[in-house]
């Protein structure tokens, strides 16, 4: 795990994204890929709103972790803002990655990206960012789990979980 000592917040964005691999990380087709992850991650952990990151125990990354599938990478973060989130993901070095994703992962048929709110200190765990993605995937966009496209405040989850 690594984290920004940015000032606190009510309630951080947290957001999965999972990505089917088209060949092994060891396949040198995947070279770019794998040689682009440290200095995007290394991005990641110094981007103004930056939180945290998923990483494995003694790793730098999560990309050997598995819980959705044997050729399933995930990646998790934690954002103090949507804003700050959508800066890094694409108005940063990390575009290349997503320009260049279909060369590196299968095209997904349903969501493969799921935001929601999280409490200010709260660390989502792999699991739970799972059940937000299957939410998404069987009941759409909801203040519970949603999308970029399809956004909601801090407030309006708030409500929601309230009225549940």
């Amino acid at each position: 795990m690594t984290a920004s000592q940015h000032g606190p917040r009510a309630a951080h964005l947290a957001q999965l994204n999972v990505a089917t691999l088209r060949h092994p990380l060891d396949d040198p087709r995947m070279a770019p890929f794998v040689e682009l992850l440290d200095p995007v991650n290394a991005a990641a952990d110094g981007t103004p709103g930056f939180v945290w990151r998923l990483v494995e125990e003694g790793a730098a990354d999560a990309t050997e972790l598995r819980p959705a599938g044997e050729d399933v990478i995930v990646n998790m973060s934690v954002w103090e803002t949507r804003e700050a989130l959508w800066d890094f993901a694409y108005r940063s070095g990390h575009l290349e990655v997503m320009r260049r994703r279909r060369e590196w992962f299968a095209r997904h048929v349903e969501a493969h990206l799921v935001l929601w709110w999280v409490p200010a200190g709260h660390l989502p765990t792999v699991d739970e960012a799972l059940e937000r993605l299957a939410d998404l995937r069987a009941h759409g966009p909801s203040p519970r789990a949603f999308t970029f496209v399809s956004s909601f405040t801090a407030a309006e989850a708030a409500r929601y979980t309230l009225l549940r």
